[in-house]
């Protein structure tokens, strides 16, 4: 009809669509061939900045062409003048503007930011900070921004006590922000930090020297400024109570006071002459200062870790000289000691407010509570699916413990914690002086390398479980009886640990793959030799 305008149909669009994208994408081979041909040649001149800043405009993920411009800028570094590296560097951190306009969340923008703010010769960073302010406005979560911001603050020189004041800003206006939240634990410590004499105010941070690294301070609060971050989180309680982010930092303000670093456990065998010394934390006991002094004289040892893997490990072991000890009619007075103790802190971050009142029942009576929180358990896993492996995981951390709870109170070295669901193991280093394991009809899948701490079991019992590595069953002096029933070891390779527990008499393999091995009796008697009773 005359004076109408005429419709495309949809298939014509596609086709000029199609056309169109083809056209660009033509153009942006051709553009990145010519990259690399140049990058290939070692050609760093103007040309090829300006070749890749068309192309990382378009798509500023682009790592290798990232890397091409800092080649780039590191060879006219040698031969500009400041003035014009000057204006170069600024010209790129407004080229950068616009890339994370593109991608806020772009690695390479972000990193190459960095780059350039360190190379920059005369930089504004007061700038950087408004820009983070301006990422961190549009997006409070973005984690490129907030570790650009770290880095800028301390590049600036910014306080501790205006960053502070900027996670209060952030929180103010949106309590459901999981990196405002982190970052003010991590400021804390160092503003309002518990004096060890619990003599300095709360509201005098210490200015004789810079503050530690969140790697080294001890991630204490002193109570004052507790009772307010107390405060300031039941505000974000009450605004939105299903807000998972503000009960992440309480659990963390409740995870302050925290074990004593200590010796808990030594054994001596007068018959191996060794010593075996059991920590609160695993340690390095080669950098930490340890000294043991036998009737009055310390003696030069050497100490090992239970497995080979670990550089720190909450169990260590001596071989004493021949004789020392081995004399029955003998008393000695030994003694370990622990010069150089070392803080560590390490905080637990769960999730959800029943999860809260879990912990606070098992800070309050573990025993007297576990139905209840068996009971919470398995609602968790219920209503949060997800998690569902880490939840089982947990639970599994505190039935141990509640097992190493009875057990102390019973004065007895047999640990027996069969149908429990465990899905992993924990705290092994506190069962140094167990000899009797029974962990059958659980859900384990491996018995892990720090099992390797049991330096004096005898029988072990994991039956029906779903095992299929044994690498913790390694270097057992005292071992005699291993029975793995129904469990999931498929080669005979698998029983390799074994051959390290000198002792092993028993071994009882029934009902795994690996027993229906062609002349798997012959084979595991060469492989374990001294196993006098084998079932398979």
């Amino acid at each position: 009809m005359h004076g109408r305008v005429k419709l495309k149909s949809t298939a014509q669009q596609e086709v000029e669509k199609k056309i169109e994208r083809e056209k660009k994408l033509k153009m942006y081979v051709t553009a990145r061939d010519a990259c690399f041909t140049k990058r290939r040649e070692r050609v760093l001149d103007d040309e090829a900045l300006q070749l890749t800043q068309q192309l990382l405009s378009s798509n500023p993920d682009f790592a290798t062409l990232w890397n091409y411009r800092r080649e780039i800028m590191l060879h006219l570094e040698t031969i500009w003048e400041e003035d014009k590296l000057q204006k170069m560097y600024e010209a790129e951190l407004l080229f950068l503007e616009s890339c994370l306009k593109v991608n806020p969340k772009s690695y390479g923008s972000w990193h190459h930011r960095g780059w350039v703010s360190v190379h920059l010769p005369k930089q504004n960073w007061a700038r950087e900070l408004s820009l983070c302010d301006r990422c961190l406005s549009l997006d409070d979560r973005n984690f490129h921004c907030w570790d650009y911001r770290r880095m800028v603050v301390k590049m600036s020189g910014v306080s501790v006590d205006q960053e502070l004041q900027f996670t209060d800003r952030l929180i103010g206006s949106n309590f459901s922000n999981y990196s405002s939240w982190h970052y003010r634990s991590t400021l804390l410590p160092q503003l309002h930090p518990e004096s060890l004499e619990h003599t300095l105010p709360c509201h005098q941070p210490r200015h004789s020297s810079p503050p530690p690294s969140p790697q080294m301070h001890s991630h204490h609060v002193c109570e004052e400024q507790l009772l307010k971050e107390y405060e300031l989180v039941q505000n974000a309680f009450f605004t939105d109570p299903n807000d998972q982010s503000a009960w992440f930092y309480y659990r963390w303000l409740l995870g302050r006071a925290e074990r004593e670093d200590m010796i808990s456990c030594i054994f001596v065998s007068r018959e191996d002459e060794r010593v075996v010394a059991a920590f609160s934390r695993p340690v390095n006991a080669l950098s930490v200062g340890l000294i043991l002094v036998l009737d009055g004289q310390p003696h030069q040892v050497d100490w090992t870790s239970v497995h080979p893997r670990f550089k720190h490990s909450p169990v260590w072991i001596c071989v004493l000289p021949p004789g020392t000890i081995r004399d029955i009619s003998n008393e000695h007075n030994l003694t370990v000691h622990w010069t150089e103790k070392h803080i560590h802190r390490d905080c637990a971050l769960y999730t959800g407010c029943l999860l809260t009142i879990i912990l606070l029942m098992r800070a309050l009576d573990p025993l007297g509570y576990e139905q209840e929180t068996l009971a919470h358990f398995q609602t968790l896993k219920v209503v949060d699916s997800m998690r569902s492996a880490y939840y089982s995981d947990l639970c599994s951390k505190f039935m141990i413990e509640n097992t190493i709870l009875k057990m102390e109170y019973a004065e007895v070295r047999v640990f027996s914690i069969s149908d429990k669901n465990l899905t992993t193991l924990c705290h092994l280093d506190q069962l140094l002086l167990v000899t009797h394991i029974n962990l059958s009809s659980n859900q384990l899948i491996n018995l892990p390398p720090q099992f390797a701490m049991l330096q004096c079991l005898e029988v072990l019992d994991a039956d029906d479980n779903a095992i299929e590595e044994l690498e913790g069953l390694n270097h057992l002096p005292k071992l005699e009886e291993v029975s793995l029933k129904n469990n999931r070891i498929f080669k005979i390779s698998d029983l390799q640990p074994l051959t390290t527990c000198p002792k092993l008499t028993r071994l009882d393999i029934r009902g795994n793959p690996v027993s229906r091995t062609s002349n798997i009796q012959f084979e595991l008697t060469e492989l374990l030799p001294s196993v006098t009773d084998l079932l398979v």
